[in-house]
């Protein structure tokens, strides 16, 4: 078989980005020697590969730095709306190569590396994942902020800087371990701390009524310090910020306690402060009512909104002595984005400002606040929904808690208006849930406190409107509207799939990297046999590349010409790994069967992490490693089946294996996967898809043809028909022998003959209490598995369904994601224009 080109070789073809310029390369090498020298101080006789790696990206952020000056000049003296999103969660993965990529400076950095005698791909690979996000909510804020600086907008990210992002996670004899991620340790050559912009929050207290206006007093003082880091636009020298927040003690904290000799403790005690942005919270779709959780949601609000009022206060021309006083035009000049509820707080902080501090009125706060937020909804789990106890807000946040039930009044008395009598809807409608503990629900104090409600896939906003938050779409419809996510295609082709994007870019031109919908382009090749030779033989080049990278890293040989079938999310119920594990145990027992049918090889790859307190998650892994040591350790069996679960799958994991991947399972049930982004990620890299009609699932079928797509299972409205007649599981599996015998081997401990009760917890839930009805897509699914086997073995007619994937991923652009909700929500334009580099004249 063929090997793969090295990059060395790769970098003397003519790439999509652009020829390495000569005077470009000599810079390079000059400013690379000058970081290691002076700003490393390293000779290079002692310097290590991490110093090598600190000089090159020292060396290529001297590129943006005056792109970013210049970029924030250009908005100062243009003065435009400015968008602030806010998020718990940026799920960035590395910068170094992502930035040479949108700054065009790739080829002429690998040829510098290559002269100085250093591999590019090594220093790479030294760089932490800033993993700062659980999944797809995280993940899609990164995306989003590649597009809205390579459309122009004026945007600025904010959220935490956690010391310790989303664990390190580790598979120990067959169970996931979690470990510190201490992704900080050596440093990060990327932000930038602003102590000059510190800002205080406020804690605790209590809350006074006085005849001059409220007062919050007696409160703890925390201070949040900005680390600011450059995101650049693709090849438009724009470069916007993310402005994350550290939590410092302020230096009279507790120091009181000096007096009675408490000194050391009082020091010690500053590390309660500091805590707030110690750790990101490791829960996806599940809600944790934990005080310093709270904690975080506020300061992360209370610090972003001092900064956006500061500098709406201040832009005006770019004069620093102009100060805007009249706060009515804020919603002219600022737009707030909520990404989910964790940054709901926003909306009764601005309240608190607006009334407390600048002596507003509460209707023209109110209406100042409205016409500033938008919320996106990202999840209809009844778990995932924040709902926090009344007692932890009256503690932490008296004023936001007074505030909250003012909001509250004046909405259920509109509702009491508009529907006379109707006390249910009241109840159903309120902020606050009564209960054995009381409880502010902050998916409805998003909604009625934004002008606009989002959700983040067609089947998604649909079910919003017509199950979890009908009664405020019957009495708002006009804020409700639908924004189908999107991912880059930056980092999600041209950086992750040079051969794939270049092979695309000698057909159709290179306009596709900024205006995805070129793709569709590709339907007039679909038939030339050179295209579809090109792709097949990239895609085989980058499963050779993996399936070297798993030998190198997990120690295990797979077949690079079997069917690369994977698997990689977050593991949850929902997301149905264990419909994957029945499959799996299927064409197991099959091939244990009939050992000479001529079986299409698969290797089967399943990859996340499960939330450390999430005991069916782990167990599911355990599930997923105890299988595959059975199966591949068969000699019968031999390399016609691998199952290999990915350790520790994270952003850049992700840009190795989606690459190499023939087969992408979005197996959820049918209305539960808000939309998903990985499934975009799979289809835009030539794998195809087996998938529900679930979340933007739907609209991929739509633009690539249902028919070069893998669709199974039960519908939306199958699902809810099951609901109201009652899924019976034990029927299914009285049903269907090869399922009664897959649930029986799990269930005898024939994956686990040292403790054959092991799964037990597992067998029971998927029999008796199974939400996601799993067995009742069970026989569809091994059909459609079927399907996808027999056209494997027909190379030409899979790599046609390929390329019309492909040619059919424009709309999943979070470019076109980005460009509606600057339209249509915040009232913005986005613009392909660049702008002068540094060093051309202005």
């Amino acid at each position: 078989m063929a090997k793969p080109l090295t990059d060395h070789d790769r970098r003397k073809q003519i790439s999509v980005r652009g020829l390495a310029g000569v005077e470009n390369v000599a810079d390079l090498k000059t400013n690379f020697n000058r970081h290691l020298h002076f700003t490393l101080v390293k000779d290079r006789n002692v310097a290590t590969k991490r110093d090598y790696y600190f000089a090159l990206a020292n060396t290529v952020r001297d590129h943006l730095v005056g792109r970013w000056i210049r970029t924030q000049q250009h908005y100062y003296e243009k003065d435009p709306k400015r968008v602030y999103y806010l998020s718990l969660e940026f799920y960035m993965g590395r910068t170094l190569q992502n930035t040479m990529v949108n700054l065009g400076l790739e080829n002429a950095c690998d040829e510098a590396t290559y002269q100085l005698g250093l591999d590019m791909e090594e220093l790479q690979d030294i760089e932490e994942d800033a993993g700062l996000g659980n999944g797809g909510l995280g993940r899609l804020a990164a995306c989003f902020l590649d597009s809205m600086a390579s459309l122009g907008l004026a945007a600025y990210g904010y959220g935490i800087r956690y010391e310790f992002g989303i664990f390190n996670q580790k598979i120990v004899n067959g169970w996931q371990v979690e470990e510190a991620d201490d992704w900080l340790r050596y440093g990060n050559p990327w932000e930038k701390a602003r102590p000059e912009y510190m800002r205080p929050v406020h804690f605790y207290g209590r809350v006074e009524h006085t005849h001059e206006g409220v007062k919050w007093v007696d409160t703890q003082v925390v201070l949040a310090l900005p680390y600011d880091t450059p995101v650049p636009g693709y090849r438009n020298n724009i470069v916007n910020t993310m402005r994350l927040w550290s939590a410092k003690a302020p230096c009279e904290f507790n120091l009181k306690d000096f007096n009675v000799g408490g000194y050391i403790q009082a020091v010690l005690d500053r590390n309660l402060a500091e805590n707030i942005s110690r750790v990101l919270y490791p829960n996806d779709n599940f809600f944790e009512g934990k005080e310093l959780r709270l904690k975080q949601e506020y300061f992360v609000v209370a610090a972003t909104l001092q900064d956006i009022i500061r500098r709406f206060k201040a832009s005006k021309f770019g004069s620093t002595e102009f100060v805007r006083l009249d706060l009515s035009k804020m919603p002219e000049k600022v737009a707030i984005q909520l990404n989910d509820t964790h940054p709901a707080l926003a909306i009764p902080e601005l309240m608190r400002i607006l009334v407390d501090i600048e002596k507003l009125d509460w209707e023209k706060a109110w209406d100042i606040v409205i016409r500033t937020c938008a919320y996106t909804n990202h999840t209809v789990l009844p778990e995932a929904l924040e709902r926090w106890p009344v007692d932890l807000f009256q503690n932490l946040l008296p004023r936001h808690l007074e505030i909250i039930y003012e909001i509250n009044r004046r909405h259920l008395e509109r509702i009491s208006n508009t529907y006379p009598g109707d006390h249910d809807r009241l109840r159903r409608m309120s902020l606050i849930e009564e209960g054995n503990v009381k409880k502010i629900n902050m998916a409805h104090l998003c909604i009625v406190g934004s002008h606009a409600v989002n959700g983040v896939a067609r089947i998604h906003s649909e079910i919003i409107k017509n199950t979890v938050f009908k009664d405020f779409y019957d009495l708002d419809p006009q804020k409700f509207q639908n924004k189908t996510n999107g991912i880059t295609p930056r980092r999600w082709l041209v950086m992750c799939n040079p051969g794939l994007a270049e092979v695309i870019a000698e057909r159709i031109g290179e306009e596709f990297i900024r205006d995805l919908d070129q793709l569709k382009k590709l339907l007039d090749f679909v038939n030339d046999d050179t295209l579809i030779r090109d792709v097949a033989k990239i895609k085989q080049e980058n499963k050779l590349k993996f399936a070297a990278h798993l030998e190198e890293h997990y120690k295990v040989k797979i077949n690079p010409s079997s069917m690369f079938d994977v698997q990689v999310k977050r593991i949850h119920e929902y997301k149905r790994q264990l419909l994957n594990c029945l499959h799996i145990i299927t064409f197991y027992n099959r091939i244990k069967n009939e050992p000479s049918k001529p079986w299409t090889p698969r290797t089967i790859m399943i990859g996340g992490k499960a939330a450390p307190g999430y005991h069916t998650a782990k167990m599911i892994i355990r599930l997923i490693t105890a299988i595959g040591d059975v199966v591949n350790n068969d000699p019968v069996v031999g390399d016609r089946l691998k199952v290999i679960f990915l350790e520790n799958y994270k952003v850049t994991l992700a840009e190795k294996v989606i690459p190499a991947a023939d087969l992408s399972e979005q197996i959820s049930t049918a209305g539960t996967e808000a939309s998903g982004t990985g499934n975009m990620k799979f289809m835009l890299n030539g794998a195809l898809t087996i998938g529900t009609m679930d979340g933007a699932n739907v609209e991929m079928a739509e633009e690539a043809g249902e028919e070069n797509l893998f669709i199974f299972g039960m519908r939306v409205e199958d699902v809810e028909a099951m609901d109201k007649k009652g899924y019976d599981a034990i029927s299914y599996y009285n049903r269907i022998p090869e399922l009664k015998q897959a649930m029986d081997q799990i269930s005898a401990g024939f994956f686990s003959p040292r403790e054959p009760e092991l799964f037990k917890d597992l067998v029971n839930m998927l029999m008796h209490h199974d939400r996601f009805k799993v067995f009742a897509d069970y026989e569809d699914y091994i059909k459609c598995q079927e399907k996808v086997s027999a056209l494997y073995k027909n190379p030409k007619e899979w790599t046609k369904k390929v390329i019309h994937n492909i040619a059919g991923c424009g709309k999943f652009s979070s470019d076109r994601t980005i460009s509606q909700y600057a339209r249509e929500i915040w009232g913005m334009e986005p613009s392909l224009e660049k702008i002068a580099a540094p060093d051309d004249p202005r």
